[in-house]
């Protein structure tokens, strides 16, 4: 069983990798713990230059890839095999290819829980993934 948990860095994250610490002895998933950073920009204005957005948007890749090996040594502590992946792009798709690329089982996926009007101005990560996704997913909510 491979088992895609895509995390956000969000109070969320905790309640996937106890779930994930929860599920794992059950079904021994090989497991990848992945990241969606923006794709780079399209269109870059007169103020700033392309080197300065190409270093500010590094320096940030960097970060969140401290953050992300952070985690998953946290979970290979706990004896859990994971490998985590940073990657690129719009994020619904980019979620969705890699689990396709990877042939996995299901997407594991946190819920903010923000209300209908935040979600119809802003968009929900998890509505488009259950809507445009071929591979089950399980939401883990982040309110009791």
């Amino acid at each position: 069983m491979k088992l895609l948990a895509a995390i956000d860095f969000s109070p969320v994250t905790e309640k996937i990798l106890a779930k994930i610490k929860e599920l794992y002895p059950k079904m021994n998933p090989k497991l990848y713990l992945i990241h969606v950073v923006q794709p780079d920009p399209d269109f870059i204005g007169y103020e700033v230059g392309p080197a300065t957005e190409r270093d500010f948007m590094a320096k940030g890749f960097k970060e969140k890839h401290k953050k992300l090996q952070a985690l998953a040594e946290g979970l290979q502590k706990d004896g859990i095999e994971v490998t985590p992946l940073l990657l690129q792009g719009a994020t619904i798709d980019t979620i969705i290819e890699e689990g396709e690329k990877l042939n996995v089982d299901f997407i594991m996926i946190g819920s903010h829980g923000h209300g209908m009007m935040y979600n119809l101005l802003v968009g929900s990560i998890g509505h488009g993934l259950l809507k445009n996704s071929p591979i089950p997913l399980l939401i883990i909510p982040a309110k009791e």
